[in-house]
C-alpha cells in the first residue's frame, strides 16, 4: 500500500531532520538479513534515538495503517528481518547506549540497538559478562537476540537468552510503552509479559531497552578439537564428556565437508594430522588440567577418538573455534546454500541423522550436505549447497519440495523445525510441523490483541 502524502507531511513535520531516510542504499542493505533469499523493497528507514520516538512514530503508523519492520543487526536467517511489501523499516542502529553496570545487581541496562560483543567489553572490564555468545556477536544487537531468543554456543552451560534478561522496554503498535520487570530478579506477579516478547520475533511489540542478568567470568576454559569415525562416536564422546570430571561449556560438531569448505574459503590451519568424517570442539572448565589430559588419552585408547589436540592458550583456542565459527560464512560464499535450523531431543539425534542421510542417499545423492551444529543441545544445522548444473530457480523449488519430507522426519522425532532463528518468511509454511492448530490459534489470538491492526512485522511468523 502506498504511503499518502498526509503521511509524508507528518512525519516530515513531527519529527527532526535525519530521523528517516529514503536513500537506495539504506533500504536495500536495512530491507534484508543473512538469509538473501528475498528481495529488498521497504519505503523508507526511519533511526529513532529514543524509545520516545519509536513510541511517537508507532502511534503515526497506527493512525495511518503503515506497516513497520523492525530492523536490529540482521544476522538472522529466517527472513524475520525483511521488509518485501513496500513496509517502513524501524532501525535500532542509533539506540546503542549502555549504562554503568551495577555490580551489586550484576545487571545491565543496555538500548536495543547495542551490538552483542560491545556489551560483552563493557562488562569484561567488570569482571563480569552476558553468557550468550554467537558467531555473529560482532553484528548481531540485544533487541535482535531477544526477539528470537538466540542460544549460541554455550547453551548447554547457560542456557538461552530468555533466561539471561530480568527487565523490557517495550513499544506496542499503538505507541504505548510497557515496563516490564525492571531490575528484579523475582517478581510472582501474575503473567510475565516479558516472556511474551521475547522470541516472538517481532510481531507484537520492538524492544527498545533491556536490563541483562550478568555472570563472572569464569576461569579461562580449555578447548579441544577431537575427531571421531561417525556421529555415533560423536554421541558417545558427548556422554562421555558428560560424566566427565569437569564442566562442560560447549560441545560443537562438523563434518569433513564443512571442514573442506572452511578450509577453501578462509585457508585456515588444521591442527590434526589424522583425517576424518567427524569433529567435536569442545569447550570444559576445569581445574585439574591434568585430568583432562587423562580423559582425552583414554578416549584415545578406546579408539572412541582418533586424533586430537588442546589448546596451549587464548591464540591457540581462538583458532581452534574459527574453525567451528567460520562454517556458515564458508557455506554462503558458495553462492546459496539452503539453510535448515533443526533441533531434537539428544536421544534421537542419532535416529534421526541415520533417517536424514538415508532420505538425502535416496532422493538427491548427488547432493552435497554439510552438517554442523550445536550437538549438546540437539541443535542441528542442514546445509544443502546448490549443484553448480542447477540454476537457482529450480534448486528453490527443489529444497521447498525437501523441506516437506526433512520437517515430517523432524515431527517423527518430536523435534522442532527452528531451533534458534525462529520462523520469519522462511519457515512460515512448515509452522504446523511443529506447533498444533490449538497453539497456532493462540497464537494468532496474542497476536490480534497486541497488534489488532496488524501493522507490526506483518506476514512474519504465523501461517
Amino acid at each position: 500500500m502506498p504511503l499518502t502524502p498526509e503521511f509524508w507531511n507528518a512525519l516530515k513535520t513531527e519529527f527532526p531532520e535525519g530521523f528517516f531516510s529514503t536513500e537506495e542504499a539504506l533500504l536495500q542493505s536495512h530491507g534484508v538479513d543473512w538469509t538473501r533469499a528475498f528481495s529488498p523493497n521497504a519505503s523508507l528507514v526511519v533511526f529513532p534515538r529514543t524509545t520516545a520516538e519509536i513510541s511517537r512514530y508507532m502511534a503515526l503508523c497506527t493512525r495511518f495503517a503503515v506497516p513497520v519492520v523492525p530492523s536490529g543487526g540482521r544476522t538472522g536467517l529466517a527472513g524475520g528481518a525483511v521488509a518485501a511489501q513496500g513496509e517502513t523499516l524501524l532501525s535500532l542502529d542509533k539506540m546503542r547506549a549502555m549504562g554503568a553496570v551495577d555490580l551489586l545487581g550484576q545487571t545491565l541496562e543496555v538500548e536495543a540497538g547495542a551490538p552483542t560483543e560491545a556489551v560483552h567489553e563493557h562488562c569484561a572490564q567488570h569482571n563480569l559478562f552476558w553468557p550468550i555468545d554467537l558467531a555473529a556477536k560482532g553484528s548481531s544487537q540485544i533487541g535482535g537476540n531477544l526477539a528470537t531468543n538466540v542460544g549460541g554456543v554455550r547453551v548447554i552451560r547457560y542456557g538461552l537468552a530468555r533466561q539471561w534478561v530480568l527487565g523490557l522496554e517495550v513499544v506496542l503498535p499503538n505507541g504505548t510503552v510497557l515496563q516490564l520487570g525492571g531490575a528484579l530478579e523475582k517478581n510472582n506477579t501474575g503473567i510475565d509479559l516479558r516472556q511474551l516478547f521475547i522470541g516472538s520475533e517481532g510481531i507484537l511489540g520492538i524492544i527498545s531497552k533491556a536490563t541483562l542478568k550478568l555472570v563472572r567470568i569464569p576461569p579461562m576454559p580449555h578447548v579441544l578439537l577431537l575427531a571421531t569415525r561417525s556421529l555415533e562416536d560423536i554421541l558417545r564422546l558427548f556422554l562421555r564428556a558428560r560424566q566427565a570430571p569437569f564442566t562442560l561449556c560447549a560441545f560443537e560438531f562438523f563434518t569433513d565437508k564443512c571442514l573442506a569448505r572452511v578450509q577453501q574459503h578462509r585457508k585456515l590451519h588444521m591442527p590434526l594430522e589424522t583425517a576424518s568424517s567427524h569433529y567435536a570442539l569442545l569447550e570444559v572448565e576445569t581445574e585439574n588440567p591434568e585430568s583432562l589430559e587423562a580423559w582425552v588419552g583414554q578416549c584415545m585408547e578406546e579408539e572412541l577418538v582418533l586424533d586430537g589436540t588442546l589448546a596451549q592458550g587464548g591464540q591457540q583456542a581462538k583458532a581452534l573455534w574459527a574453525l567451528r565459527e567460520s562454517i556458515s560464512e564458508s557455506l554462503s560464499a558458495t553462492g546459496m546454500p539452503h539453510k535448515n535450523d533443526i533441533a531434537l531431543p539428544v536421544a534421537k539425534l542419532l535416529e534421526f541423522c541415520k533417517g536424514l542421510e538415508a532420505f538425502f542417499a535416496d532422493k538427491y545423492p548427488s547432493w552435497e550436505i554439510c552438517l554442523f551444529g550445536h550437538i549438546g543441545d540437539g541443535n542441528l544445522h542442514v546445509n544443502v549447497l546448490k549443484p553448480e548444473h542447477m540454476d537457482k530457480s529450480t534448486f528453490l523449488a527443489k529444497t521447498s519440495e525437501v523441506d516437506n519430507d526433512v520437517f515430517a522426519l523432524v515431527q517423527k522425532h518430536q523435534g522442532s523445525i527452528s531451533a534458534e532463528h525462529g520462523i520469519g518468511l522462511l519457515k512460515r509454511p512448515y509452522l504446523h510441523y511443529s506447533r498444533t492448530p490449538e497453539e497456532l490459534a493462540l497464537m494468532r489470538a496474542l497476536k490480534k490483541t497486541f497488534d489488532p491492526a496488524d501493522i507490526l512485522n506483518p506476514g512474519k511468523v504465523l501461517p
